[in-house]
C-alpha cells in the first residue's frame, strides 16, 4: 500500500510537467507572425448627394476564399481577375471585407480577361459598398495565401474520402486572420477641383497693317477642353492622353503663329480641368457659371475624352466625332468634320472618322460628354473620342497597355488633329501639311506631357499654359458647405497583416483532447491504489506451494 501512495504522489506531482505538453499545444495554434502588405483604398466620393466608395476602413476578419464565404465575419481575399460583377454585387453588401490582388502584369492578360476588369471598374465606380475595399499590389507571398485559402475550402474534402479523413484535413487545414488599421474616414474640408484657362493672342506680326492686337482678340473663337484623371477605382494617376494633346496642339499653335507669316482667322483657348466622367465635369460647369462671357463669339468647343485607349482590347481603329445635334452642312462642324476625315486618311493608314449622334437626357443626373455642357447652353460643340459608346469602361479603367503604343497612337491622332485645326483656322488646303520640319510633332513633344499628374503638381501644368498663352487664370471650384455637389475623402496609408491560425473545429477538437487526457490523468490518479491492490494479489506468492515449480512437476510425473 506504500508503494502504491509513493507511486500516487509521483502522478500528482507530475502533473504540473504534463501540462507544459498542454501549453506546447496551445503555444503551436496560436497565431504566428503576421505577414505585411502593401494595400490601396478604393477611392471614397460623393456626386450630387450619391457616395460612391466605402466609408468603412479597418478590418480584422478571418479571411476566406471567393468560394466559401458567407457571413459578415467573412473577409474576402481573391485575385481581381477571379471577380466577377455578379460576385462583387454580393460582396459590397453581405462580406465583411474584400481584398483584391492586381495582376502582376496586365499586358499578359488576354483581351476578354482585359474587357471584364474595365467592366468591373466601372461597375465598382458607380456603386455604393457597404464593406470596405482593399487592392494590393501583385506579391507571390500574397498569391500563395490565396491558393491555400482556395484549396483548402474547395479542394480538400473531396466526395471519396471517409468521414474520419474529411475530419482530420478539417482540424488540420490552415487558417487566416486579416487586419487592416483604416482608422476612422472624415471628408476633406478642403476638397477642390482646379481649373486653368488661357488663350492664344494672334501674333501682331502676322495682322495685316490696319489691325491690331485688339482686333485679333474679337476673332471668332475656337475652345479646346479636356480633363486631367486623377483617380480611378483608387487613387493613382491613370495615363492623361487627352491632357497631353491638348498641351501639345497649344505649343504647336504656338510656335506656329511666331513662324507663318499667315493670320489666323480664329482665335483659341483652352480648357483644362481635374474633373472628367467620375465627376460629371464639374470643372467645365464651374468655368461656365464664372467666364460665361467667355464664349460669347465662339466658332465651336472642341472636347478631348479618351483620344486613346489606355487599355485597348479590340481590334477597333476610329476616330468619333459625338454631337448633341447633327451638324448642318456647311456649317463649322460639318466643315472641320470634312477635314478631320481628309487629314485621317492623309496620315493614318485605316484610321476611319465617324460621326456619333446622341441626345442629351436632360432627365438623368449625370452627362454622357462634356460638349453637353456646353450644348445646354447653345453653343456649338463636340467631343472627339476614340471609344463609340459613353459607356465605354474604358473611359474610367487605371489600367494601361504597352506605353510605347500609347505613345504612337496619341502622336498619330494628334498629327490628324492638329492638320485639320489648322486648315480649318487658316484657310489652308486640306491637302497640303503644315506641321512638318521645325514644326513636325515627336515623341519629344508627347512624352513630357504623359507624366502630368494634376495642375497643382509640380506647376507642370501651370508653366506650359503661360509658356504659350496669355491671360491665364486658375480657378477652383470648392463644394458648398450645405449642400457639396461634390466631396472628396481624406485617405489613410495602411497595411495588410495576415496571420496563420487553426479553425475554430481545431479549439473544440484540442479542448477535447485536453479534456481527455486530464481525465485520463484524473482517473489514473484517482483509482491507481484499487488497481496497485488487484495486481498485488494477481502476483502475490502463495505461503502452502513449493518454493519452486520443479517439485509440482515431480509430483505429475510420479502420477503417470
Amino acid at each position: 500500500m506504500n508503494e502504491a501512495d509513493s507511486l500516487t504522489e509521483i502522478f500528482r506531482g507530475g502533473l504540473p510537467h504534463c501540462l507544459l505538453i498542454v501549453f506546447s499545444l496551445l503555444l503551436t495554434c496560436s497565431p504566428v507572425m503576421p505577414s505585411e502588405f502593401e494595400v490601396i483604398s478604393m477611392s471614397k466620393y460623393d456626386l450630387n448627394g450619391q457616395h460612391y466608395g466605402s466609408r468603412v476602413a479597418s478590418i480584422s476578419l478571418e479571411a476566406r476564399s471567393l468560394y466559401s464565404w458567407n457571413t459578415s465575419r467573412h473577409c474576402v481575399l481573391t485575385r481581381l481577375t477571379d471577380l466577377s460583377i455578379h460576385d462583387f454585387d454580393k460582396l459590397r453588401q453581405g462580406a465583411g471585407g474584400l481584398i483584391l490582388m492586381l495582376p502582376s502584369n496586365i499586358l499578359n492578360l488576354d483581351p476578354e480577361t482585359k474587357e471584364l476588369i474595365t467592366i468591373l471598374e466601372q461597375s465598382m465606380l458607380t456603386h455604393t459598398a457597404a464593406v470596405p475595399i482593399y487592392f494590393a499590389p501583385y506579391n507571390k507571398d500574397l498569391e500563395k495565401i490565396i491558393d491555400d485559402i482556395t484549396y483548402t475550402t474547395t479542394d480538400s474534402p473531396g466526395q471519396n474520402q471517409t468521414a474520419l479523413a474529411q475530419l482530420v484535413v478539417t482540424v488540420s487545414a490552415n487558417r487566416y486572420h486579416i487586419n487592416v488599421g483604416g482608422g476612422s474616414i472624415a471628408a476633406n474640408k478642403n476638397s477642390k477641383i482646379p481649373i486653368i484657362h488661357g488663350e492664344l493672342i494672334p501674333n501682331q506680326l502676322a495682322l495685316k497693317p490696319t489691325e491690331s492686337v485688339a482686333d485679333g482678340q474679337k476673332l471668332p473663337v475656337i475652345l479646346i477642353t479636356a480633363n486631367l484623371k486623377t483617380f480611378g477605382i483608387y487613387n493613382d494617376y491613370p495615363v492623361n492622353a487627352d491632357a497631353a494633346v491638348l498641351l501639345v496642339l497649344m505649343e504647336l499653335f504656338s510656335k506656329l503663329q511666331y513662324t507663318s507669316s499667315m493670320a489666323p482667322k480664329y482665335g483659341l483657348r483652352f480648357l483644362l480641368s481635374d474633373a472628367g466622367v467620375l465627376l460629371n465635369f464639374q470643372g467645365s460647369k464651374k468655368w461656365l457659371e464664372v467666364d460665361d462671357n467667355a464664349l460669347q463669339n465662339v466658332e465651336f468647343v472642341l472636347c478631348l475624352d479618351t483620344i486613346s485607349e489606355s487599355l485597348s482590347y479590340t481590334t477597333d481603329n476610329a476616330l468619333y466625332m459625338h454631337v448633341s445635334k447633327p451638324p448642318k452642312d456647311k456649317t463649322s462642324i460639318s466643315n472641320f468634320f470634312k477635314l478631320l476625315k481628309s487629314s485621317a486618311e492623309k496620315y493614318s493608314e485605316g484610321l476611319a472618322v465617324e460621326g456619333v449622334h446622341k441626345k442629351i437626357n436632360l432627365a438623368d443626373t449625370k452627362l454622357a460628354w462634356e460638349h453637353e455642357r456646353f450644348s445646354i447652353k447653345r453653343y456649338p460643340s463636340f467631343t472627339l473620342s476614340s471609344v463609340k459608346s459613353p459607356r465605354s469602361p474604358i473611359r474610367t479603367t487605371i489600367f494601361k497597355n504597352d506605353e510605347s503604343r500609347l505613345v504612337e497612337h496619341t502622336l498619330n491622332t494628334t498629327r490628324i488633329i492638329a492638320e485639320a485645326l489648322a486648315s480649318f483656322m487658316y484657310k489652308v488646303d486640306s491637302t497640303s501639311s503644315i506641321f512638318e520640319g521645325q514644326l513636325a510633332i515627336k515623341e519629344e513633344n508627347i512624352l513630357p506631357y504623359f507624366g502630368v499628374k494634376s495642375i497643382l503638381h509640380n506647376n507642370d501644368v501651370k508653366d506650359a499654359f503661360e509658356k504659350y498663352l496669355n491671360n491665364v487664370k486658375i480657378i477652383y471650384d470648392k463644394p458648398d458647405a450645405r449642400d457639396p455637389e461634390f466631396m472628396f475623402y481624406n485617405e489613410n496609408e495602411v497595411k495588410l497583416n495576415v496571420y496563420r491560425v487553426k479553425p475554430a473545429i481545431f479549439d473544440l477538437f484540442l479542448t477535447f483532447v485536453i479534456g481527455a487526457y486530464l481525465l485520463a490523468v484524473f482517473l489514473a490518479i484517482q483509482y491507481f491504489p484499487r488497481f496497485y491492490d488487484e495486481v498485488s494479489k494477481l502476483t502475490k506468492e502463495d505461503p502452502a506451494g513449493q518454493p519452486n515449480g520443479h517439485s509440482s512437476e515431480r509430483v505429475r510425473m510420479k502420477s503417470h
